[in-house]
């Protein structure tokens, strides 16, 4: 694929991880659209870099397909990254009991269906345009996991279980899709300079960072774009779970 006039849809776009990767896209000559429920950062973001926005509520598997209709009606739907998503903190049981069923609930519903329900609805739509290239590539979707799938922390049941099924998903649903010629790759990012950490004090940041074996600093979201960019263009990257995190190995807490 080549990022110049594709067309990208990013789920969690007006910020972190996915705003760093809306202008990625943008800066290669992509046409980007941003899924949010943060409608003024969105549109600013879209704004900045001549894209638009679309607010989505990830769970609802209805407004996924409608939002991804609408973005694909007025030409293709190329790139798909699900990067939308929440990390509550909550352990089994806590010292108000039993961890809060509907808090699981809804890591899941956002973490794992949301990313499912945007990733079928683009594969749809990827399924019925033309191929490009010499592989007759129709499309690429980018799923956004963590390493907390394979070494949840203390109080990330939810987060690590949704993040975990995000992971599983990938090889599954790229064999779906192989013979429609769409890929699908997950992303799993391990410590991020993220709206969540950097409202944390830079003492513990600088902490955070040094964790992380090679380089002992948190990751650049910009770094995650970067990614995702050559996921895009590089038709041998599919069915893989990729880690990106410096070498680091999350401890118990």
């Amino acid at each position: 694929m080549d990022l110049k006039g594709c067309v990208a849809a990013i789920t969690g776009g007006a910020g972190g991880l996915g705003a760093a990767t809306a202008r990625h896209v943008a800066e290669a000559g992509g046409k980007v659209a941003i899924l949010d429920l943060d409608v003024e950062k969105g549109q600013a973001l879209a704004e900045d870099i001549g894209g638009s926005f679309h607010a989505l509520d990830v769970t609802d598997a209805a407004a996924c397909v409608r939002v991804l209709g609408e973005i694909s009606a007025t030409g293709r739907l190329d790139l798909m990254v699900n990067c939308a998503g929440i990390a509550p903190a909550a352990k089994t049981v806590g010292r108000d009991g039993a961890h809060d069923p509907a808090l699981f609930a809804k890591t899941i519903a956002i973490n794992l269906t949301g990313t499912f329900n945007c990733a079928s609805a683009a594969a749809a739509i990827m399924a019925g345009q033309a191929g490009r290239g010499p592989d007759g590539e129709r499309g690429v979707i980018v799923n956004t996991a963590s390493v907390a799938a394979y070494e949840g922390q203390v109080g990330q049941v939810a987060y690590a279980a949704s993040k975990g099924g995000v992971a599983g998903m990938t090889l599954p649903m790229a064999r779906d899709l192989a013979r429609l010629g769409i890929r699908v790759v997950a992303v799993a990012p391990g410590l991020f300079l993220t709206p969540m950490l950097e409202g944390l004090p830079q003492e513990v940041q600088d902490s955070l960072g040094a964790q992380v074996p090679y380089p002992s600093r948190l990751g650049n979201p910009a770094e995650f774009a970067a990614l995702v960019g050559h996921i895009a263009v590089n038709p041998m990257l599919n069915g893989e779970v990729i880690r990106l995190d410096g070498a680091i190995r999350m401890a118990p807490k």
